[in-house]
């Protein structure tokens, strides 16, 4: 016999890193909310994110979140025209949405490799950033991940954790149901924490080659 008053999960659609490939993700399962971590882009143009909106609008999810990455060079650069252009999503900049009870916090910032956009040096300057994630926060979403988490590298750098310390730091204060990124293309995959029950996403689309070959990874969440 079905519960009345139970509530039914929402189901969250996560992808990230696509890299103007969206067209190539095979089977994009429905649900709730469909959430992207950052790099839409290839290039960072304005012509690419209106194409990448336009696809957006075609997904049949009721609710959609974007933020951007590092290769978004339009939102950081552009932003009074890049903003505007996202029109089938809502979008995320050191701000939050709540959605069916749920509330989402969403941030572009990486730890700085090579300049690229939203790139912010470790240490006090980055904390700055996450210290305005709201302790309400259910889902936060950032394009890199924290650090010890999804974050290795593959390579002559085989092993290496560069995930951020201070994001993780941030986290572990928190209560969150779930943390959403991408980023680090080769340390794709899902997992819940043991001691707090949080669940983390490296939605990476695209692998280290840049090929759109992963699937999306769903969460269901209860408010």
């Amino acid at each position: 016999m079905v519960d009345p008053w139970e509530k039914k999960p929402v189901r969250i659609v996560c992808i990230s890193d696509t890299h103007s490939m969206h067209e190539e993700i095979d089977d994009i399962p429905d649900g709730d909310v469909l959430v992207h971590a950052g790099d839409c882009l290839g290039r960072g143009t304005l012509f690419e994110l209106d194409d990448f909106n336009y696809w957006l609008g075609e997904l049949p999810h009721a609710h959609k979140i974007l933020i951007a990455g590092n290769h978004d060079w339009c939102f950081e650069r552009y932003p009074d025209k890049a903003r505007p252009l996202v029109t089938n999503a809502v979008y995320l900049e050191e701000s939050g949405v709540t959605i069916d009870g749920i509330e989402f916090w969403g941030s572009p910032y990486t730890p700085r490799f090579r300049d690229w956009a939203f790139n912010v040096d470790r240490g006090e300057k980055i904390a700055s950033h996450w210290a305005k994630i709201p302790e309400t926060t259910d889902v936060l979403i950032t394009h890199g991940p924290p650090e010890g988490i999804f974050d290795e590298v593959v390579g002559p750098d085989c092993g290496m954790s560069v995930g951020c310390a201070d994001l993780a730091k941030r986290i572990d204060s928190l209560h969150l149901k779930a943390h959403i990124f991408g980023h680090i293309h080769e340390a794709y995959g899902y997992g819940v924490r043991a001691k707090d029950g949080v669940k983390f996403a490296n939605a990476s689309i695209c692998d280290k080659r840049y090929r759109a070959i992963r699937k999306p990874i769903v969460i269901d969440l209860v408010a």
